[in-house]
């Protein structure tokens, strides 16, 4: 895969600019920062830029060679994608915000008596309720989790860039991967930390060769 036109033009705007926000890149390219979310997002996974909060973004100088970035973006979600941490949808929030600590865990997935999930708890979600409601040994995660359809999703045969792109779009930390055949169904998750080791691991790797 090649970058497109319009990432190539982002890239030149960065080096001219630099550092430069997301919103005044879209304004010169007369598009919405929304729309350029995706581009953005593929431009600092691969590392050909680099982005700082209330920064902006800046060009790194790398390049990325053909083969690899082919490589880059077809890597599948299947080959980093770790086990879901499900929890009933009876526990109360106290029992959850330990678990989420006892696991060291950004997210819970809510399932029901059939295992299939209905819902998704975020560490800001539960500690937002435990440390302002009294009652959070008493309520139900069920009362204030994200429930379908709003919970985002992936299948473990998309790509890992696509993951990433979600994750940014959302602004949220993790996705639940689900079953191709059966989206209620979740065989593991993807997380934002684990997108960024890998491909971390992908540029060593780069540098020893062994890519």
């Amino acid at each position: 895969m090649e970058l497109t036109k319009r990432q190539l033009k982002i890239i030149e705007i960065v080096k001219d600019n630099q550092p430069i926000s997301g919103e005044t890149i879209a304004k010169k390219l007369g598009f919405s920062r929304a729309t350029l979310r995706n581009d953005l997002s593929i431009l600092t996974m691969t590392g050909l830029l680099d982005a700082r909060p209330k920064v902006g973004y800046f060009y790194t100088g790398q390049t990325v060679e053909p083969l690899l970035f082919d490589k880059l973006y077809h890597a599948r979600v299947a080959e980093i994608m770790i086990p879901p941490l499900m929890i009933e949808q009876s526990v109360s929030v106290y029992d959850a915000v330990t678990t989420l600590f006892m696991y060291d865990v950004g997210s819970l997935y809510v399932k029901n008596a059939e295992e299939e999930l209905i819902g998704v708890l975020s560490r800001k979600d539960l500690l937002r309720f435990a440390i302002s409601n009294s009652a959070a040994e008493k309520t139900p995660v069920a009362m204030i989790m994200t429930r379908m359809p709003n919970i985002v999703t992936i299948t473990a045969d998309q790509t890992i860039l696509t993951a990433g792109t979600l994750l940014a779009r959302h602004e949220i930390d993790t996705l639940p991967v689900v079953d191709a055949e059966n989206p209620k169904k979740v065989i593991g998750k993807i997380t934002k930390s684990k997108i960024m080791n890998y491909y971390i691991q992908a540029g060593n790797a780069i540098e020893n060769n062994q890519f």
